[in-house]
């Protein structure tokens, strides 16, 4: 059956689409404006804002394996799930009501980075609702795609309210109904802890040994692997608009329709991956993907003043669609039986790429310019699927 049939079918899983629909309003309401909030609008200097943003990874990744391997302990998961969501809910709350330093430092360091561990646990929940490998990743596939569709859309939304002279606060508004919609979905359709047709084996694990298992040599060479192939993604984030800005001339119109076109090419890939996922191993996938994104990074800086570069969209979406669908699956089946653990490790795989983004950055500027940055990620990105590809060469 098709992965739309098998969601059809499943109202668990149809939750989990329109919740992870949800997630995207919401992170397309909250991450793209936060630095221009928090320091032209809060008045917070650069220098914080770098501090806010470490405090608001430390604890993203804190929350989410936390909230990962208490799942995995306990099976509580609606109960985690309905905490992460009333956190983000607040943090939305408390900039909308009472806007200040104070509230900017609660809502982005601490209170919406806690319920980003619900993206870990929706899939979580999807691994433990279909088990079986036939059909497994065109769901997951299927339920990232929504999450795709509601950031297209919600970028396109923006793009004309901003045209109007909308201020830009009024993010929190969005934020704060989507977060509002995702809490009440938790509460109505979550399933309630051992009454479910299927079983949450507890993994029977304590926090030592939960951790252990993470930082197991096969796991974290995989980890590592994992991050540093993800990190083409956090640096083309990180420089397309100074690429477009210096070395094109081309405004904030011009990116917000560059990365929405990325974003549009997304959703047809992510929902035709199943038919091609099939007939290779995860690691080859995935190493065709990244090889394909960085073409388009590449591109980036070498032909941003050229009509060509909006052929490089294409490029971006059908390279990137293995990086964002294939492995939470491959997690999944590397920790087999910890869905909760395997949906955190999307939270420590982001801060692997963080880190290399931000060495990418700062010595391809030391060296060079822009595209010496460009080519020093790149090499990152594509040692990273080459050695995920060895270590996985005689794996079925």
């Amino acid at each position: 059956m098709s992965a739309f049939t098998l969601i059809s079918r499943n109202p668990t899983l149809r939750m989990i689409a329109a919740a992870m629909f949800l997630v995207g309003v919401f992170n397309a309401s909250t991450y793209p404006y936060q630095s221009l909030i928090a320091i032209e609008v809060i008045g917070l200097s650069k220098p914080a804002f770098a501090l806010l943003l470490v405090l608001a990874s430390a604890t993203a990744v804190s929350a989410s394996v936390l909230s990962g391997v208490l799942g995995d302990q306990h099976g509580n998961r609606r109960l985690i799930a309905l905490i992460a969501t009333a956190s983000s809910l607040l943090g939305m709350a408390l900039m909308l009501f009472f806007p200040s330093t104070i509230s900017l430092i609660l809502c982005h360091g601490i209170l919406v980075p806690i319920g980003s561990s619900i993206f870990g646990q929706l899939f979580a929940l999807a691994r433990l609702v279909h088990p079986q490998a036939e059909g497994r990743d065109g769901i997951l596939g299927t339920v990232r795609a929504a999450l795709s569709l509601a950031f297209l859309a919600m970028l396109v939304f923006w793009t004309f309210a901003f045209e109007a002279n909308i201020a830009v606060t009024a993010v929190y508004v969005s934020g704060a109904l989507a977060g509002l919609g995702l809490l009440t979905l938790i509460l109505l359709l979550w399933p309630r802890d051992g009454q479910t047709d299927w079983v949450d084996a507890r993994s029977g694990l304590n926090f030592k040994q939960a951790f252990r298992e993470i930082a197991a040599p096969n796991v974290l060479i995989r980890l590592l692997l994992l991050g540093a192939i993800t990190s083409s993604g956090g640096l083309y984030m990180t420089v397309i608009s100074l690429v477009f800005d210096q070395a094109a001339q081309r405004g904030p119109a011009d990116v917000a329709l560059y990365v929405g076109l990325v974003a549009g090419w997304e959703v047809p890939c992510l929902i035709l991956l199943p038919r091609v996922a099939r007939h290779f191993k995860r690691s080859t996938l995935i190493g065709l993907g990244v090889a394909l994104y960085c073409c388009h990074v590449i591109a980036l800086p070498l032909l941003a003043a050229s009509p060509l570069i909006w052929g490089m969209t294409l490029v971006a979406g059908v390279g990137g669609t293995t990086m964002l669908a294939l492995p939470i699956a491959y997690y999944q089946d590397l920790l087999q039986g910890r869905p909760g653990t395997a949906g955190a490790m999307l939270a420590l795989q982001k801060l692997i790429s963080d880190v290399l983004v931000a060495f990418a950055f700062a010595s391809g500027t030391a060296i060079g310019g822009y595209t010496t940055v460009a080519f020093i990620g790149v090499s990152i990105a594509l040692l990273g699927a080459f050695g995920l590809f060895w270590v996985d060469r005689n794996t079925a």
